[in-house]
């Protein structure tokens, strides 16, 4: 077993006991959570101290499963999807099959398809959205590597990824857009 089958694993079994992570993404170290459990995101909210009103990122390992938690995708996204080549979260109105505290006031969500190993082969593997949210207090700036991540949040998680595996590339957060059911968008965060 490779040192990132035995850490999905881990992650697996904590996923499934209604468990938090830290882990690497895609982007930045994240919070994560089974996507679908209000539980475990209730557990997120507390530990980030962030008001239950602010949405919260989910991932993704394929486009194809953009279906199964949004209502209508926009063709839009099939473009900015296929188009852009850095990390890009889009918001999409209209989400379902979600925890409902994931889900922002006006029903939408925030999704990213993740490109790298561990990420995929976690959300391949649990084959449920994982929650990702930057490792740190709300408010506070978010850490750009493993090293600056707050000892709150590091015990305050139920299991830590083997800072070995860091696979972050990005080293900033993605670029949200957000889709409108007319067809148009916003930039959110470039």
């Amino acid at each position: 077993m490779s040192p990132i089958e035995r850490e999905i694993d881990r992650c697996l079994a904590t996923l499934t006991k209604n468990g938090i992570l830290l882990y690497p993404t895609d982007t930045i170290w994240g919070i994560g959570c089974d996507a679908t459990n209000p539980l475990a995101v209730e557990k997120i909210y507390h530990l980030k101290q962030r008001m239950e009103r602010k949405s919260l990122i989910i991932l993704i390992d394929t486009a194809e499963k953009i279906k199964d938690y949004v209502t209508t995708v926009p063709e839009i996204a099939w473009d900015l999807i296929k188009n852009v080549d850095t990390p890009l979260t889009i918001i999409y109105p209209a989400a379902k099959n979600l925890a409902e505290n994931v889900i922002a006031e006006d029903g939408s969500v925030a999704i990213r398809i993740v490109k790298n190993e561990f990420c995929i082969g976690l959300i391949r593997s649990f084959g449920k959205p994982i929650v990702s949210t930057s490792a740190n207090i709300s408010g506070e700036s978010t850490p750009l590597n493993f090293r600056n991540i707050p000892e709150e949040i590091i015990k305050g998680v139920d299991y830590v990824v083997d800072p070995s595996l860091d696979q972050v590339h990005e080293l900033r957060p993605s670029r949200i857009i957000k889709l409108n059911p007319n067809g148009d968008f916003q930039i959110i965060r470039n």
